[in-house]
């Protein structure tokens, strides 16, 4: 686990479209996400999920499985303890400056700048954030850090 920048005693989880595609598809790391979403629930806390990471996991997933599956997770999804939140202009100038700095998706920056607004956590697997490792806190869904 990185435990640099944004790390709390309690810091908000940030969910990656990466995590919850591991998540549904049970890929390496599943059950990890599954006991931190319990964990999550048990508190009457929510995770964060931003539009933008929401619209990623949707087509990957209607990629893979067609759009009937797609559908049926995004019900599943709304069952999870995952608040959505909106992108506002502010949102979108920050994830264009990260994608600007860095070697990274333009929907990861916008997991990226939630994560630095709001200090939090990112829970995923995907190599792409090896870049930012030094700017948001990361926890890795597999024993080593991807890359």
């Amino acid at each position: 686990m990185n435990t640099k920048p944004n790390e709390t005693t309690n810091p908000k989880v940030i969910l990656d479209s990466f995590a919850l595609v591991s998540l549904f598809h049970r890929e390496e790391g599943w059950e990890q996400v599954q006991r931190i979403l319990r964990q999550i629930s048990a508190t009457g806390e929510k995770a964060l999920l931003c539009r933008i990471n929401w619209g990623e996991f949707y087509y990957i997933v209607r990629r893979r499985v067609g759009k009937r599956k797609a559908e049926e997770a995004l019900a599943l999804l709304e069952q999870l303890p995952v608040e959505i939140l909106s992108v506002d202009d502010d949102l979108v100038k920050e994830a264009a400056e990260i994608k600007a700095d860095h070697a990274v998706a333009y929907a990861d920056a916008f997991c990226i700048a939630v994560a630095m607004r709001v200090k939090g956590r990112i829970i995923t697997n995907d190599p792409e954030f090896r870049a930012v490792q030094d700017r948001v806190c990361i926890l890795w869904l597999s024993e080593q850090a991807p890359g």
